[in-house]
């Protein structure tokens, strides 16, 4: 299963690599890096946006960690969408890590042989499952979601054009009740993720528009039909300040 581990993996190389980008051959912008390391802790550094710019604009993605880059690239895209909860961070890191190998984003668990495309049929699933089985389901649906609406959002316009397939807050719905429905179970609270579980369920939403940001401008920036996606970003920008306000 998915955990919040990607922070926990982090050490001195991947400090040292980011001082490095932070520093870009300056040996008192070094010092002062260092400084700030020192006194606030690795997570300051990661915060910084000089940090996401020096990545993006250095030549560090091609040579950073992938922990490292999927880490700061989500880090960043939430905290511009006001969430500032590192484990979410962590665990969307994680999410985007571990889905991204083969199949993996089909399976419930990387061990598991069964396999699922459409969320309707997790939903079926969920119908005769009990005990972790149904765990691993709640969660895969709420993930699997996730995963969709926030990297492939283009997709799911163009499946609404063609065939008049579910939108977006069709996957917001289905995502938000499968993580709320892992939230009350005996195995979220004996991992101690029943509060994150709750915690994505309730900023579902914001966690999409989070992972469309990074989608948009960083993995898929030419792909899609760019009128459909100027017009999700707008609506998508209205209603997180609708919802803040």
């Amino acid at each position: 299963m998915i955990l919040p581990n990607v922070r926990a993996s982090f050490g001195r190389a991947e400090a040292s690599f980011v001082l490095g980008l932070l520093a870009a051959g300056d040996s008192k912008a070094r010092e002062r890096a260092e400084d700030r390391l020192r006194e606030e802790g690795f997570d300051a550094l990661l915060d910084d946006p000089r940090t996401l710019n020096a990545v993006l604009t250095s030549g560090g993605i091609e040579g950073a960690p992938p922990r490292l880059v999927f880490y700061v690239l989500v880090r960043h895209a939430l905290l511009e969408n006001g969430i500032q909860d590192r484990m979410i961070a962590d665990y969307l890191a994680s999410l985007l890590l571990e889905f991204g190998r083969g199949d993996r984003a089909q399976r419930i668990d990387a061990a598991s042989d069964e396999q699922y495309t459409y969320l309707a049929d997790i939903v079926q699933a969920l119908g005769s499952a009990s005990g972790r089985r149904a765990f691993l389901l709640r969660v895969h649906l709420g993930n699997r979601a996730l995963w969709l609406s926030g990297l492939f959002p283009d997709y799911i316009m163009a499946r609404v054009h063609r065939r008049g397939a579910p939108g977006i807050e069709y996957y917001e719905e289905m995502g938000a009740t499968g993580y709320a429905l892992a939230a009350d179970t005996a195995d979220a609270e004996s991992y101690g993720l029943d509060e994150l579980y709750r915690a994505c369920s309730r900023s579902f939403p914001a966690l999409r528009v989070a992972l469309n940001h990074i989608s948009d401008r960083y993995l898929f920036p030419t792909q899609g039909d760019p009128i459909n996606r100027l017009l999700r970003q707008v609506a998508d920008r209205f209603r997180m300040r609708s919802e803040v306000n």
